[in-house]
């Protein structure tokens, strides 16, 4: 069945199959996907890629489609070595590993180190998909606790390296920057939770790219911590949200774990052939960056004019506080054609930084909704979420 409002398929009744457990009454991930003039809740780059990239992304894998009666590259040499070397830090290839998306790789974080009689340990509000992939792989949630008096959402050194000595878990999750709230880690923080923890310990570094200048990176920890996992996406800087190519940076051996839970040729030769297309033409890619982080930091000056509260931002994105009632607000947005995204947070609503007139757009819609809900009562009556 097909949900009108959503357009997304609905999920059959489960309750008369023999569904695992742990799995009853849980809800997939499902951000909405609506045809609006202004998509600004998943954080994409709203750039389409340059035409000159798009040619030679093009032109490699039509090379490759004349091959595809042969199983592609197992070990996706030509992706690692061009992978290590944008990072840098001194990384080498071996030290490199890809999936169909971060979550895959993230999922091959879970399934090697994690699993049944595991525990997997996160900050929320954080990404939502680190307990969702926990649970598919059959690993125990613990909900971390973030913040501090007057700022909930900062991971203080000392109190986060505490709960990781009391819940004991096989793999911790970081986020720098931080999705929903755009917050960056300091380096103080992921030294703290790796010497507390005898686990993985991942920082998922999705937004890296958009960070403020002299926001460090976890890679520069990597030497000296096999435990230590650093992941990193194309689907957002790199313009790329729909080739779905992730990647990490960690130990060999750690990279050589994941090799025992892959599933066989996981990275197709198109998709190899596309991503590393893409790195050949790295600054094309990331030229949009800047724009990007230009809008960002137009959201955080225009949105206190609104008497809203924007939390400070290291990625192409803002959370902002302060709505008398955030479902409402959502939905009168959409109905002026602006999608942003309601991240389960009271009073907040996040919205991705995309292009000028995007920007321009969705201040002028806040601007009218804030005014048609002024007591935070809904002026609309369908939630098409």
């Amino acid at each position: 069945m097909t949900s009108q409002t959503t357009g997304q398929l609905e999920p059959p009744v489960l309750a008369h199959l023999p569904l695992r457990d742990d799995l009853r009454g849980l809800t997939p991930y499902g951000a909405p996907q609506l045809d609006v003039p202004v998509r600004l809740n998943t954080n994409e780059n709203s750039y389409d890629v340059p035409e000159p990239v798009a040619a030679a992304i093009t032109e490699a894998v039509a090379a490759q489609a004349r091959h595809l009666n042969r199983y592609p590259d197992r070990e996706f040499t030509a992706l690692r070595e061009a992978l290590a070397g944008y990072l840098g830090h001194g990384l080498r290839p071996e030290q490199v590993w890809a999936g169909n998306g971060s979550n895959e790789v993230l999922q091959h974080v879970l399934q090697a180190f994690g699993g049944p009689g595991r525990t997997a340990l996160g900050f929320t509000p954080a990404y939502s998909m680190h307990p969702i992939i926990s649970a598919g792989t059959g690993t125990a949630w613990v909900d971390g606790v973030r913040g501090m008096p007057g700022d909930p959402f900062t991971l203080d050194a000392g109190r986060t390296a505490a709960q990781v000595a009391e819940h004991d878990p096989d793999v911790v999750f970081l986020c720098s920057p931080n999705n929903p709230t755009g917050t960056a880690l300091g380096l103080d923080v992921v030294e703290a939770v790796y010497d507390a923890s005898r686990g993985m310990v991942v920082v998922d570094e999705a937004y890296a790219e958009f960070a403020r200048s002299g926001t460090p990176s976890a890679l520069t920890l990597l030497p000296g911590r096999e435990r230590l996992v650093v992941t990193r996406t194309m689907s957002k800087a790199f313009t790329l949200a729909g080739a779905r190519l992730g990647y990490l940076a960690a130990d060999p051996a750690v990279c050589d774990a994941f090799r025992l839970v892959r599933l066989p040729y996981h990275l197709s030769s198109l998709t190899q052939a596309a991503a590393v297309a893409a790195i050949e033409h790295v600054d094309a890619l990331l030229a949009t960056v800047e724009a990007i982080k230009e809008q960002r930091d137009r959201l955080m000056a225009e949105l206190p004019r609104l008497g809203l509260a924007p939390v400070p931002s290291d990625a192409n994105f803002v959370l902002f506080g302060g709505l008398a009632d955030e479902h409402a607000t959502w939905r009168d947005l959409l109905a002026h054609g602006v999608l942003v995204r309601d991240v389960g947070l009271p009073h907040h609503l996040r919205v991705t930084a995309g292009t000028p007139e995007e920007t321009t757009a969705f201040l002028t819609a806040l601007e009218k909704a804030l005014k048609q809900v002024p007591d935070g009562s809904p002026a609309t009556t369908e939630d098409p979420r």
